[in-house]
């Protein structure tokens, strides 16, 4: 079970940028296995906030096609609201579990960012 301090700063890396900049400021603080599980989920939200920008990207895109274009939307804006619901809950339980498909490879890519 993690400190209920660190667990805070995990929790509020996902809500919103805001809160992401206020829990990477913060967690220089902290050390050792604490300092290890907010960087983790400051990572996984990284990786959420750029899949995120990819996905906003796609919309534009696919907004422009009748009919087939507002289905896709919805679900890669439901599919990130999913991944993005799985981590927080994880942050909130103390548990370290990663963004489905892409967590694994974006914290390789990442490394130990944030430790």
């Amino acid at each position: 079970m993690k400190s209920s301090f660190n667990k805070t700063y995990a929790i509020v890396s996902y809500c919103t940028l805001i809160g992401w900049i206020i829990a990477l400021t913060q967690v220089s603080s902290s050390s050792g296995e604490e300092r290890k599980f907010t960087a983790f989920h400051l990572r996984q939200m990284l990786i959420l906030m750029l899949i995120g920008a990819a996905v906003s990207i796609l919309d534009t895109i696919f907004f422009f096609i009748p009919f087939l274009g507002i289905i896709v939307i919805n679900i890669l804006s439901l599919a990130i609201f999913i991944c993005w619901l799985i981590c927080l809950i994880s942050a909130i339980q103390g548990e370290k579990r990663y963004i489905p498909f892409v967590g694994k490879g974006g914290e390789n890519i990442l490394g130990d960012m944030f430790e």
